[in-house]
């Protein structure tokens, strides 16, 4: 589970609904079911027209990413290429065959096969690219789907206020409503955009923005292991190959490598 998810969308929550008691406002006020109905088939309804309908089907699983902690972690898979790196160095190309093998991830798996295969370095780039360009364009589709709810929600939700304003002044016109019921009439009418906005802001944005920070993650990912491969394909000394892979790095995680390879050094010569 990803904590931050969870804890942010709480913490927006608890922001909206604490400022409203703090101001003395009744919860149940906020609860109008017709603004529900409205603000989520409306919403749901312009976004499926908005996209095919084998997309549409995949909201829910592409929803579980944005709760899902992903395991990525650069600073290993540096460590790993430098290692086939400096096997390759001793071994040749063909040594890295069982370490093909034995590798989880399936992109790196192929990308170290082809190597190992010997295929053109020009091939294995092309081949790479074309992959991680289909991941990006297939991530960008689940973005897109939760982008596209909120920015229909606050226009449904204004539509939902018309259709509350028009009730409420209509049953004013025709005398059955007094101006003290026209007025709380006028303030439900509201919910509707409330709720448009809210879920916009506090859901769908939020998830459509984590679902593109998750892609740029993993796409970095591939990034790494692409110019790992194509080093090691090259015939580069693993020094080399360590320092390209780095440059990949933020500060933080080159210091720590650094860190963690110092006391490794100091281990060996004890």
């Amino acid at each position: 589970m990803d904590l931050a998810t969870v804890i942010g969308l709480a913490i927006g929550w608890i922001g909206v609904v604490g400022g409203s008691l703090l101001d003395h406002l009744d919860p149940r006020a906020l609860l109008q079911l017709p603004a529900f109905i409205i603000i989520f088939l409306g919403t749901s309804g312009a976004t499926m027209m908005s996209f095919p309908f084998d997309t549409v089907k995949e909201v829910w699983p592409v929803l579980k990413k944005a709760f899902k902690r992903q395991e990525l972690d650069p600073a290993a898979i540096v460590t790993q290429l430098v290692g086939f790196a400096t096997k390759a160095r001793r071994e040749g190309l063909l040594g890295l065959e069982e370490e093909a093998e034995a590798i989880q991830d399936p992109f790196l798996k192929k990308g170290l096969q082809l190597v190992v295969d010997g295929t053109d370095i020009e091939m294995i780039r092309n081949i790479m690219e074309t992959d991680i360009a289909f991941l990006e364009s297939r991530h960008k589709v689940g973005e897109s789907v939760f982008g596209t709810f909120g920015g229909f929600a606050p226009t449904l939700g204004i539509i939902g206020t018309v259709i509350g304003l028009i009730h409420a002044l209509s049953s004013f016109a025709s005398g059955e409503a007094d101006p003290v019921a026209l007025v709380g009439a006028i303030a439900t009418a509201f919910i509707a955009t409330f709720y448009g906005i809210s879920f916009a802001n506090l859901i769908f944005l939020p998830i459509s923005f984590k679902l593109k920070q998750n892609s740029q993650a993993e796409v970095l990912l591939r990034e790494v292991m692409l110019e790992g491969i194509l080093a090691i394909s090259a015939g580069d000394n693993p020094r080399i190959v360590e320092e390209k892979l780095k440059a990949f790095l933020p500060p933080r995680m080159k210091m720590d490598m650094e860190a963690a390879k110092a006391q490794e050094g100091g281990e060996k010569e004890e």
